[in-house]
């Protein structure tokens, strides 16, 4: 597994790395395989007690006794669970990478032990609640600071190595609770598709590969829309070629003007591609896109901005 996981070139010998522990499985793998990869002076490992369930201590506790035994570092945070309704999980997952990335030196890597069962799930709780093409890429092997080494290992194959390793792992009790989305996808619906064909999930697997193939292609029709720099952070594009371009391409330019524009994705964007089309070219218009990040017209030339 280690040969593996060096040969993806996503952590290497001596590479600062930061390693998201939760005391879990996967992340206990990750961080094990991350110690002998690039040496034990080289790892952080950061584990989030969010006081959600009554063991929370005895996670934090556990993970401290592993990084000692491994001879790295260890970063806790403690955040306090906000006030009033809201996405839980959402709220965690904020809170663990903004942890990460106060933690992480300039040029260190933030490393999850997200795995192929991870992406699976992923893939199938966003085609079922976000209708988009991006729904069905997954997540990334390398994005941005952020790594997932493991993800082309299954949760067997990390299982057969901590018990090679004698690796201990805790085992968080929530995951078997209906009460979250993915856990009715892990339980529920996984199962179901496998009973439909024994390779439902390695075949999403693929098909998400092939998928994130094709996007290049047209990430790359995409950057030489916007004045051909390839930079879609400076990107423009006149209004009218916008209207000369087939409608998916026309969608694809205004998703990429508006995450550009917000630094992040912005759900939905696309939808007011023909919208966006429509607006006048003279003077100055505008139109909302979602999440903070409007669509600018002057002069006939379109470009994002954030609000």
């Amino acid at each position: 597994m280690l040969e593996r996981v060096l040969a993806g070139g996503l952590v290497g010998a001596g590479e600062p790395l930061v390693v998201l522990l939760s005391g879990g499985r996967d992340s206990v793998c990750m961080l094990d395989l991350a110690v002998r990869a690039a040496g034990a002076e080289a790892v952080t490992a950061l584990h989030v007690n969010y006081g959600l369930r009554d063991d929370s201590d005895d996670d934090e506790r556990h993970c401290a006794t592993l990084c000692e035994r491994l001879g790295t570092g260890l970063g806790v945070e403690r955040p306090r669970r906000p006030e009033g309704p809201g996405n839980l999980q959402a709220w965690a997952r904020d809170c663990r990478y903004a942890a990460a990335t106060r933690l992480a030196l300039p040029d260190a890597t933030v490393v999850t032990g997200h795995t192929a069962d991870d992406q699976v799930e992923t893939i199938l709780y966003r085609l079922a609640s976000s209708p988009s093409r991006r729904a069905l890429l997954g997540m990334r092997p390398h994005d941005g600071r952020l790594a997932r080494p493991l993800l082309e290992f299954t949760r067997a194959e990390v299982t057969a190595y901590c018990e090679e390793r004698r690796l201990v792992w805790r085992e968080d009790a929530s995951n078997a609770e209906a009460t979250y989305a993915r856990n009715r996808v892990r339980h529920g619906l996984l199962p179901e598709l496998a009973a439909i064909h024994p390779a439902a999930a390695q075949n999403v697997l693929k098909t998400a590969a092939l998928l994130r193939d094709e996007g290049e292609v047209l990430d790359a029709l995409v950057a030489a829309e916007l004045d051909g720099s390839g930079d879609s952070a400076r990107g423009t594009i006149s209004l009218r070629r916008l209207g000369e371009l087939h409608p998916a391409l026309r969608r694809l330019v205004v998703q990429r003007l508006a995450d550009a524009a917000a630094g992040r994705p912005v759900p939905g964007a696309a939808r007011h591609a023909e919208q966006v089309a429509g607006l006048s070219r003279t003077g100055t218009a505008m139109l909302d896109l979602g999440g903070g990040v409007r669509a600018v017209v002057e002069r006939g030339v379109l470009r994002a901005t954030r609000d």
